[in-house]
């Protein structure tokens, strides 16, 4: 372990990074995956570039908290964190396979841990024992986490009104949201968020919020009640091509659970949300790297 040095990543590192994360998380899937789904494959290539572009866009928002565990050139663990306003989040943290139990994990957890400097934290995580323990040791409530999957019944679609294309006209109220929800707004955060997925909002006097990727899956949704929560993800329901995944779903947002089984979908455990020093968000669906 004396030849690892943990330090601030740096630009040049990315590439390295995103190989070893590939390798970590393919790992993951490998070791996780239920005997009902397909083999887990390496990320492909515009994978690599987009996950390449949102940990560049990390490091240039809030560079203290991007670090890296290097062996001589090439990058053998990362933790991605970052500071909004009085949250902390872990967008993306591991350490090669072969390289665990090394105690590399600690020190890059310690890194960016320290640079949350006391702040309320949020992040989602594996079933990895070995990190779910220093989760835990370091203050954080895993509460557990389920996903959905499936092909939409479309016979079961509600009709819903009341929702609109969103712009960023909209961030200020949807950071207020955000701050009685998860105690900060996401930021920044929402204008990489809106250059990459399709925002549909709901203006009313309970408002809220869902961004919608290109397959029609919603990876990040906030409302001020149930029902506007469960409109907003029938439409994003409504979108969806082919089979659909809503994810990060805790036991505070049951609501979720609804709307998917009423959609023909499949219940299944998906890890944890570790949380510190603040309630598990509701209703509320977190986004895996942008929290």
């Amino acid at each position: 372990m004396d030849c690892v040095a943990v330090r601030l990543m740096c630009a040049g590192d990315l590439p390295s990074a995103e190989r070893a994360s590939d390798v970590v998380f393919l790992d993951s899937d490998r070791r996780d995956r239920r005997v009902s789904e397909a083999e887990p494959e390496p990320r492909s290539e515009e994978g690599a570039k987009r996950w390449i572009d949102r940990m560049r866009y990390f490091l240039e928002v809030d560079p203290q908290g991007c670090w890296v565990a290097v062996d001589e050139a090439e990058v053998v663990g990362f933790a991605i964190s970052q500071n909004r306003d009085r949250l902390w989040y872990l967008a993306t943290y591991g350490v090669l396979p072969g390289r665990q139990g090394q105690g590399i994990g600690k020190r890059l957890l310690d890194a960016v841990l320290n640079h949350a400097d006391g702040r309320q934290g949020m992040f989602s995580s594996s079933v990895h024992p070995g990190a779910t323990r220093r989760y835990r040791l370091a203050g954080f409530s895993l509460h557990p986490q389920m996903r959905m999957v499936g092909t939409v019944d479309r016979s079961t679609l509600p009709v819903v009104t009341g929702l609109s294309d969103g712009s960023a006209d909209d961030f200020d109220w949807m950071d207020r949201l955000d701050q009685q929800l998860r105690g900060a707004g996401h930021g920044s955060d929402h204008q990489y968020l809106l250059n990459n997925h399709r925002l549909v909002v709901s203006r009313a006097d309970e408002p809220g919020y869902v961004y919608i990727d290109d397959r029609g899956r919603p990876i990040l949704l906030a409302a001020a009640d149930h029902r506007t929560a469960a409109n907003l993800l029938w439409d994003a329901l409504a979108s969806a091509r082919a089979d659909t995944l809503v994810n990060c779903i805790t036991t505070a947002n049951e609501w979720a659970v609804d709307v998917g089984l009423a959609a023909g979908l499949d219940i299944g455990q998906e890890g944890y949300l570790a949380v510190r020093n603040m309630p598990t968000p509701a209703p509320y669906l977190a986004n895996g790297q942008f929290l």
